[in-house]
């Protein structure tokens, strides 16, 4: 019962802390940069208050951490589809799904 409640005291103060500290960002706001974040593309500042966020939320470095992840095992797939591909598939439709891929 004492790990509950120490549980629910730190979720608490995370929660206290993520919406009291200056330059600080919610989860939610959290995930919506995590593509930026990942593509390099967040201004220095922006950048400097994910990573905060990302020091105080293991969560969210959780989360990161499986989108990376995620990204990895998409890429791999991809990679070993294009080597993969059988002689008899018709060239167009190779096209169209590597446009697809595109969008």
């Amino acid at each position: 019962m004492a790990h509950r409640h120490k549980k629910g005291f730190r979720r608490w103060l995370k929660g206290l802390m993520l919406k009291h500290m200056h330059r600080m960002i919610t989860c939610e706001e959290f995930e919506s940069f995590v593509l930026s974040y990942l593509d390099g593309e967040l201004p220095a500042r922006q950048r400097s208050i994910f990573e905060l966020h990302m020091r105080v939320c293991r969560e969210c470095r959780e989360y990161l951490a499986a989108y990376r992840r995620s990204i990895e095992l998409g890429q791999s797939v991809i990679t070993a589809a294009d080597e993969s591909i059988p002689d008899d598939v018709p060239e167009d439709l190779i096209i169209a799904i590597l446009d697809a891929q595109k969008h």
